[in-house]
């Protein structure tokens, strides 16, 4: 009898444990990691593999990552192969698809252009070269003038400002620009102004930051000394050149020098230097937050894709910091929800510093590249 009550207990457990299991069981979540993937060495081309399997035996993959270390520069591909790797002899600007070595005062400009595998000749340039949106501009010598260059290298607009040039981005055909007298513009690819702007409010009126999303729909700058402040602002209107700010922040303490700021993961954020740390700022939420960080920020991801947005601080020694953005419902809380933020800090020693970002072709995720020393390593974000 009691070897029938046991039993029936141990039969009830399991019925309980099985409807327990099935009711409140949940998936385990995905993490997502870095996967170590290549170390290659400069100025050899060829990689020490970490994983074979994503080494093509047919040359460069489609995705090239331009990357400066050191007193080297270049192209280094997806599989770790370098597509372009030389030492720096002059002054040099390169773009995902562009580059140019230049003297402090050249009379000739020469663009290489690696996608169309062909050469941009500027002769009498009277400035020097920028290279943004797979476009070509020459910033005047003053500095107080831009002009567009065509393929042929000639001159297709030129524009003259009031003051030396700051800052510019460029991006869905636009440029946007910012000026030492505090004066914000944008034109369109015919080099004429859709827009002007003095955010004003400071003692000291001076454009420190600009960038422009993808599309030209948002532009955000960093403005003023004492205080600064950082503005974000939307198109509106039926004309295409109309814009007005949707938010602000003044940044207490602020810099008296270029500030980093960017649109990053595909748009939905936009990522800012501040003292002591950066801001973030959710689109889709209309919310910033502050995420505290030590030391200076030497080089940042400029893709921030998936979520994620990594960067390299100075200090006692350098640091690779990981910063996973929180849901958008999150943005604006202080606290805990900023701090959580970074979910790695990787330090290593080197004088020289690189940090890369690209998304892969015909794959999901992206590929994280630093660099140190003479050496660049890879990682792949993924889901496991």
């Amino acid at each position: 009898m009691a070897q029938k009550k046991r039993k029936l207990q141990i039969t009830v457990i399991f019925i309980i444990f099985i409807v327990y299991f099935f009711i409140a069981a949940r998936p385990i979540p995905k993490e997502t990691i870095l996967a170590p993937r290549w170390i290659s060495i400069l100025p050899s081309s060829s990689p020490m593999d970490i994983d074979e399997d994503i080494i093509s035996p047919k040359g460069f993959s489609d995705t090239l990552l331009p990357f400066t270390l050191g007193s080297s520069f270049g192209y280094i591909d997806s599989s770790g192969q370098f597509a372009i790797s030389k030492t720096m002899t002059d002054d040099i600007y390169l773009s995902q698809n562009m580059w140019t070595e230049y003297g402090a005062e050249p009379s000739g400009i020469t663009i290489n252009d690696i996608v169309q595998n062909r050469q941009i000749i500027i002769e009498n340039a009277q400035g020097y070269p920028i290279l943004l949106d797979n476009r070509v501009f020459i910033l005047g010598s003053d500095q107080n003038s831009l002009s567009e260059i065509d393929a042929n290298g000639n001159v297709k607009w030129t524009y003259e400002f009031g003051a030396p040039l700051t800052c510019i981005d460029a991006a869905s055909g636009l440029v946007l620009t910012g000026s030492l007298d505090g004066v914000v513009e944008v034109f369109n690819s015919d080099g004429e102004r859709i827009f002007y702007f003095e955010p004003g409010g400071s003692r000291y009126s001076v454009i420190l930051g600009v960038a422009i999303s993808r599309n030209g729909s948002r532009i955000g700058i960093i403005c003023g000394i004492d205080k600064q402040r950082f503005l974000l602002f939307e198109r509106f209107g039926s004309t295409g050149g109309e814009y007005r700010v949707v938010y602000h922040e003044f940044l207490e303490t602020g810099f008296r020098r270029p500030v980093r700021i960017l649109f990053v993961d595909e748009d939905r954020r936009i990522v800012f230097e501040r003292e002591g740390g950066i801001g973030c700022y959710s689109i889709k939420s209309r919310r910033g937050i502050f995420i505290p960080l030590d030391g200076d920020i030497l080089a940042v991801d400029e893709l921030g894709d998936q979520g994620f947005f990594f960067l390299i601080t100075s200090g006692a020694e350098k640091n690779l910091v990981g910063i996973k953005f929180p849901p958008d419902r999150l943005f604006g809380l202080s606290g805990a929800a900023a701090r959580d933020t970074v979910f790695m800090k990787a330090p290593f020693k080197s004088d020289d510093v690189f940090l890369g970002r690209t998304s892969l072709q015909n794959k999901q995720g992206s590929m994280l590249v630093t660099g140190g020393g003479t050496s660049l390593i890879s990682f792949n974000l993924e889901e496991k």
